[in-house]
């Protein structure tokens, strides 16, 4: 049965019951998270995980690490300065970066095209981190912003995310964040921002994989 997430979402946020609760997002980047936090912010008390292993250099994963605070502290200081009255203030948490960790995790899945099983995997290793420390820190939900990009499998992540829900015993939710133009919106406030946007996912394979396509249009 195809499952609409997006609308099992708005269900979610349309019982008052939910709002103030608090959600732990897993985030892969500024530009993916900032559609996902303008459009929550007013919902849930927001804690913001950048969970990460499979960024496979250390100079791009501090880059990213580093715009993903500064989008955080700009959103605080409109809250601050009036300008979001109804937003929660936005808490963020950095995990573990271990490569060794992605690359153990994927061992024997290096020539899987993107989308495929290695990337299943991926997904999974940040999920489960994700929905331990869920747990750990008493959250009531915990999701990823994961499900904006067009390139990842939504259907997937959310069956993942159920999965994980059920072994930590804490509520997974539902998303398809590049539906309702979430996409569109997360690219014109990485622009309004100026945030640091790459064009592939972080490991080493997504970014073999894009420069080849690349070499073919040129």
């Amino acid at each position: 049965m195809n499952r609409n997430y997006a609308k099992e979402l708005d269900r979610i946020l349309e019982n008052k019951e939910n709002k103030g609760k608090r959600l732990f997002l897993h985030s892969c980047c500024a530009p993916c998270s900032s559609y996902v936090l303008e459009y929550l912010k007013a919902f849930f008390r927001i804690t913001v995980f950048y969970y990460n292993p499979n960024i496979t250099m250390e100079e791009e994963y501090q880059k990213r690490v580093a715009e993903q605070k500064r989008l955080i502290a700009e959103f605080n200081r409109q809250l601050e300065q009036g300008k979001a009255p109804d937003a929660y203030p936005i808490e963020v948490i950095e995990g573990d970066y271990s490569k060794a960790l992605f690359f153990d995790s994927v061992k024997g899945l290096e020539n899987c095209k993107e989308g495929g099983e290695r990337c299943f995997v991926c997904y999974e290793l940040r999920l489960r981190e994700t929905a331990r420390w869920a747990k750990d820190v008493h959250a009531d939900y915990f999701t990823t912003t994961l499900t904006i990009s067009p390139l990842k499998n939504a259907f997937k992540i959310n069956e993942l995310g159920e999965r994980l829900a059920a072994e930590y015993d804490i509520p997974f939710l539902p998303s398809d964040f590049k539906k309702k133009n979430g996409y569109k919106r997360s690219i014109e406030l990485s622009k309004e921002y100026n945030l640091y946007r790459q064009n592939y996912c972080g490991c080493i394979f997504s970014k073999a994989e894009r420069e080849k396509e690349q070499e073919n249009i040129l």
